[in-house]
Formats: structure tokens, C-alpha cells, sequence
């Protein structure tokens, strides 16, 4: 993906985390449904992400695609894609792929944090599971060549695939079936085991963001260990992992990373910015 669709991928992302909380499946499959119709025309994907037409006009052209046959969530999201630049046609229909697939990753993390509130690993078992299944489908389909053609059977019905397909992985949850379903309906030009491989790479990068990699100096106690872990949980306002290592070399302090974002409150670092401060 080129850069300045990177860019534009980070950014809806960033605005979808807000929808998050009370994201359901039903916005994911919508989201779906809307790439099946970008994907399906060349033309529309030119129209939606040429860079010499407005942002109101292409914002516009996506929105009576859908109106009245999607929710206003999914309409909005879909139409900011539209206002975004893309360095290819492709590139639309690949961001609205990952976003879908974040609406499905974050209904699993609402879940099982409902369900577990008070277990501080609660988003990250969620999405182990949903990767579990994922990875289950994976292998059932690899070691069987008739599963293989079963389900790119051109005479085979969606529902027929469908139907298959869950029946390989009989207790997946919820959120499995929707992406196993759109790895067996709408491949997108790849093997399915490709396109859920994709999916299982996004489950993984998510849990990043419910896992604390914690660095001090020193070993900690139980009393340090517990107020560090309700500082982070306050902090990020969800229950996260926390995984603590030793590095004498940082002299004092605590350096933190979560997902990509680091939290660095070392003595080195405070030094090294102090020094530049100096230097400026």
C-alpha cells in the first residue's frame, strides 16, 4: 500500500476507534456488503479515488451507493473513506477489508470484557480465541484437497460454502464465522487460507493493544507491581497484560510500550532529553 494511503488507512482507523465500544457484527457485515460493490466495479473504485475530484463529490458518489440500505455508521465510515487520497484504485476496497475486519475484532473484545470484567486478560483472551478458530479453519482447509475445491466450486452456492465452511470449525465463535465467511464468499483474487491468514495477523496485532511490556531497573514487589498495574489500567482505561523485564542499564524509571505507543519515564531518557535541550 502505497504511502499516502497508509496514511489515510491510520487515520479512519483512528477515527473508527471511537465507534469501537459499541461496534456490533451487523456493522461489520455491512461494511462487507460495501466492499462486495466496490470491488465489483473497476469504474467505481477509479470514480472513488481520483485524486482530481473533490472530496465532496467522491464523499457524495459513496454515500448514494448505500443510502437507505445501510446504517448510518457504516454510510459515515464509508463516505470518509471516499474524501481520503489513495495512492491506488485498489487501496479503498483493501482499507474498508481491514476496517470491517477491526469492527469484528473489537465486538470480540467488547464480549468477553463484558463477560469477564473483573480478569485482567479479558481483551486478549477474546482475541486468542477468535485467532484459535481462525487458525483451526486454516489447517482443516490445508490438509484436505477436497475441502479445497468444495469451497471454490464455482457451481456451489455463497450459503453452500457458508455452510461448509462452519461446519469445519463447528465451535468458533461469533466473530470467527463472519470472517471465515468472508474468506470463503469474497476472497478478493486470493485463497481463502490467504485472506483469513490475514485476519488471523490482524487478531494477533490487536492484542498487542491489551498487553503491557513493562522495563525497570530493578525488580519490583507485589505492592510496586499493583499500583503499576492499576496505574496502567487507568491510563489506558481498559485491563491490560502486564509483562515486566529487568534492565539494569536504565538506571531508574520505567519504560512501557503497548502496542506501538511507549511510555519512557527512565532516567536515561530524561537525561538524553535534557542534553538535547541544552544542545538546542
Amino acid at each position: 500500500m502505497a504511502s499516502v494511503s497508509s496514511e489515510s488507512l491510520a487515520t479512519a482507523l483512528a477515527q473508527l476507534e471511537a465507534q469501537l465500544p459499541t461496534a456490533s457484527l451487523g456493522l461489520a457485515e455491512e461494511l462487507f456488503a460495501i466492499l462486495a460493490i466496490v470491488d465489483g466495479s473497476a469504474g467505481l473504485r477509479r470514480a472513488l479515488t481520483d485524486p482530481s475530484r473533490a472530496s465532496e463529490e467522491k464523499s457524495a458518489l459513496a454515500l448514494s451507493l448505500v443510502k437507505d440500505k445501510v446504517s448510518a455508521p457504516a454510510a459515515a465510515i464509508v463516505g470518509r473513506l471516499a474524501e481520503a487520497r489513495w495512492g491506488n484504485a485498489r487501496d479503498i476496497g483493501d482499507a474498508l477489508e481491514t476496517l470491517a475486519a477491526t469492527v469484528v475484532l473489537a465486538v470480540a473484545e467488547n464480549r468477553s470484557a463484558s463477560a469477564n470484567s473483573g480478569n485482567s486478560v479479558s481483551g486478549v483472551s477474546a482475541l486468542e480465541e477468535l485467532e484459535g478458530d481462525l487458525f483451526s479453519f486454516n489447517q482443516v482447509v490445508g490438509s484436505s484437497h477436497e475441502v479445497q475445491h468444495a469451497l471454490v466450486e464455482p457451481q456451489a452456492s455463497e450459503s453452500a460454502k457458508t455452510d461448509l465452511a462452519h461446519k469445519l470449525v463447528p465451535g468458533a465463535c461469533a466473530e470467527a464465522k463472519v470472517l471465515i465467511r468472508q474468506g470463503v464468499v469474497h476472497p478478493r483474487g486470493h485463497k481463502t487460507t490467504k485472506l483469513i491468514e490475514r485476519f488471523i495477523n490482524l487478531a494477533a496485532a490487536r492484542q498487542q493493544r491489551w498487553i503491557a511490556n513493562v522495563t525497570v531497573s530493578r525488580p519490583l514487589d507485589d505492592a510496586q507491581l499493583g499500583r503499576l498495574q492499576r496505574g496502567l489500567n487507568a491510563l489506558y482505561g481498559r485491563e491490560l497484560k502486564m509483562n515486566v523485564s529487568v534492565e539494569p542499564t536504565l538506571i531508574g524509571g520505567v519504560r512501557v510500550r503497548v502496542g506501538d505507543e511507549v511510555v519512557d519515564a527512565s532516567v536515561i531518557t530524561r537525561l538524553g532529553e535534557l542534553r538535547r535541550q541544552l544542545a538546542g
